[in-house]
């Protein structure tokens, strides 16, 4: 018999992804078992943008704020943004806000060193 998820039971399917999050302070293992923390997480790296603005803002132990990235990647401030929200979304990177020379600066960091997923 041929396997597909059409003749799986939801339990077959829907078995946790184990997802392994680190950093420079602590080690955590979170279990991904929720289809749309799944999907955040997967489109969030699934676009070679995200991907891109995760290594500058990795590079940078203090984070880095949209202008310097759109800087680097020669994209508009406006872009990145919108890529920005969806890396804070899926809970990729976390971002603080402080003041700057021309208003309030949206400084973005890392939150992980590293991702592995095991199924």
């Amino acid at each position: 018999m041929e396997i597909s998820e059409s003749n799986l039971s939801d339990s077959e399917i829907r078995s946790p992804i184990e997802i392994r999050l680190t950093n420079d302070f602590e080690d955590k293992i979170i279990v991904i078992d929720t289809d749309n923390m799944i999907e955040l997480i997967v489109k969030a790296l699934s676009s070679k943008t995200r991907r891109e603005i995760l290594h500058h803002i990795q590079t940078e132990n203090e984070g880095m704020d949209v202008s310097n990235i759109a800087d680097k990647t020669g994209m508009t401030e406006a872009n990145i943004s919108a890529q920005i929200k969806k890396l804070e979304e899926a809970d990729l990177i976390e971002c603080n806000y402080c003041s700057g020379q021309h208003g309030v600066r949206k400084i973005s960091k890392i939150k992980y060193n590293q991702l592995l997923v095991k199924f």
